[in-house]
C-alpha cells in the first residue's frame, strides 16, 4: 500500500511555491527572513514526515517554533 498523503518535504516545497507571490510583495530585506522560515521548517522535515499529520501546516508551524526556541535558548546562554 502506498501513502495517501504526499511526503512532508514535497508538501513543504509546494507550499513555499504557493506563497511566492506573498514573498515577492515583501520588502527585499524581509524576503530573506521569509526564506529562513522555510529553511527552519525543512530542518525538522524528518520528524514532521513521521507525524504524517492530516494538516501539515501544524507541523510547519511547530518546526519553525522549535527552531526559534533553539535560537532563543542559544542567545540566552551566550554571555554578553
Amino acid at each position: 500500500m502506498g501513502r495517501t498523503n504526499p511526503t512532508y518535504r514535497r508538501w513543504l516545497e509546494r507550499y513555499e511555491t504557493d506563497w511566492q507571490p506573498f514573498r515577492r510583495s515583501l520588502r527585499e530585506e524581509h524576503q530573506a527572513d521569509f526564506d529562513r522560515l522555510f529553511d527552519r521548517a525543512a530542518e525538522h522535515a524528518s520528524a514532521a514526515g513521521l507525524q504524517n499529520a492530516p494538516d501539515p501546516r501544524m507541523a510547519l508551524l511547530l518546526s519553525i517554533l522549535l527552531s526559534q526556541e533553539r535560537a532563543l535558548r542559544h542567545l540566552q546562554s551566550t554571555p554578553e
